[in-house]
């Protein structure tokens, strides 16, 4: 490396790709020549801006992947894997999220099976198919209401109702609600 494109100091220590401009204030990149928003020289020309890029990638191997106009250092593969806990984020957010179900394709099937008893047929087919159809609908919607939710929530409604009369039996006086009187003056 030629004297004139050498940098004369680096602070190759500081593991940041990003700095904030000297001129604006707004962050920009560390290595570019210039600021990508106010367009300030932060480095005299670009041979140094990329003379000090190098030396600051040849101190620590992590740094290989870098680019000198990134603002933050890539992520590698293993750390590109985002996990995310739907459930307990929506929990969080008190959104409720029911279990899986496949008694709604049956409940659609059914809707199919009384659709079809719409179609000008026979008479009779005609009340063979809505008969089907009701049935398997009924079946779909008994066992999305009232098999699967007693499954998932069993005790619900019970456990509930004690809890809010409890609360109510013991909360003083002072905090039931109370009825205000308010009249108009003339």
């Amino acid at each position: 490396m030629s004297r004139a494109t050498k940098p004369t100091f680096v602070d190759v220590n500081s593991p940041a790709l990003a700095i904030n401009c000297p001129n604006c204030g707004l962050l920009t990149a560390r290595f570019g020549q210039y600021c990508r928003n106010c367009g300030y020289s932060i480095w005299p020309s670009s041979r140094f801006a990329s003379a000090a890029f190098q030396a600051w990638r040849e101190v620590d191997p992590a740094r290989r992947d870098c680019s000198r106009f990134d603002l933050e250092p890539p992520l590698r593969p293993e750390d590109q894997v985002v996990v995310v806990d739907f459930d307990r984020k929506a929990h969080e957010l008190g959104i409720h999220m029911p279990p899986g179900s496949s008694y709604p394709i049956i409940i659609c099937l059914g809707l199919f099976f009384m659709a079809l008893a719409a179609v000008p047929f026979a008479t009779p087919a005609r009340l063979v198919l809505a008969v089907i159809g009701l049935a398997i609908f009924l079946f779909g919607v008994i066992g999305w209401v009232v098999v699967e939710d007693t499954r998932h929530f069993p005790g619900f409604e019970a456990a509930s109702q004690g809890a809010h009369t409890e609360a109510m039996a013991a909360a003083p006086a002072a905090a039931q609600p109370t009825e205000t009187r308010v009249e108009e003056v003339h």
